[in-house]
């Protein structure tokens, strides 16, 4: 990875707007606030309501979030992880991942303070892209990074969905393929909302998402595919 990744915010954007044009890459931020926002939480009446799942539909619906919990347009997100939950894993991991430990792969709190050098001297195994947000509690997040390769890139905006937009987008940038614990939910935005073709992108072999919120909602083909699989090459030291 150049360093240039690691010390100037936007290269991402950048590079993806180089990669599939300016109006795919306003989609997310266009549609998702305005549309599938609301339809996430619609289809949460489906749903058998944990008490992660009634935090995340609290953060959204009400003007004020739950104790220690994410902002509303985060949890929106996280919502989609609920609605779209992990396929089953092969024989090296059986069984279904949860909702729960899925959202891990997408998103974790670091408080105000603690190194964020020592969180990625943690990382014990190698990890698709996952955000990082950094503040006071995780309803008032002062900066996002994209974690990948135990190094921590700078998003552009502290917005969580401006975030969240450009840690899809670092799939594309670096070659990167999708979480098999997200899969579903990364597939979907897709196809979805993107309107990324899928000729122009290596099949994974996975099936759609069978949920009525992702039959209803895709207007794609039923098999749906990743990012190139490429391995992520080393990440350069400034």
């Amino acid at each position: 990875m150049f360093p240039r990744f690691l010390d100037i915010t936007g290269i991402v954007e950048q590079d993806f707007r180089l990669m599939f044009g300016d109006a795919t890459s306003s989609k997310f931020l266009e549609k998702w606030p305005t549309v599938y926002k609301q339809k996430v939480l619609k289809q949460t009446r489906g749903l058998t309501q944990t008490s992660e799942l009634q935090d995340l539909i609290q953060n959204v619906e009400s003007s004020s979030e739950v104790e220690e919990g994410w902002d509303g347009d985060m949890s929106s997100i996280l919502i989609l992880v609920h609605l779209l939950p992990p396929p089953p894993h092969g024989r090296k991991r059986p069984g279904k991942l949860s909702a729960r430990p899925a959202c891990n792969h997408l998103v974790r709190f670091l408080k105000t303070g603690t190194s964020i050098q020592d969180h990625l001297d943690s990382i014990k195994e190698s990890r698709q892209p996952y955000l990082l947000a950094c503040g006071n509690t995780k309803s008032v997040i002062h900066n996002y990074f994209i974690v990948i390769d135990k190094h921590a890139i700078p998003c552009k905006s502290p917005d969580s969905l401006a975030a969240f937009d450009e840690l899809f987008k670092a799939h594309f940038v670096f070659g990167t393929s999708y979480d098999e614990d997200l899969i579903n939910v990364y597939n979907f935005l897709q196809t979805t909302i993107y309107d990324i073709d899928v000729g122009n992108t290596k099949s994974n072999g996975s099936e759609a998402p069978q949920s009525g919120f992702s039959t209803t909602l895709r207007r794609t083909a039923p098999t749906l595919h990743n990012p190139r699989s490429a391995p992520i090459s080393p990440i350069q030291s400034c």
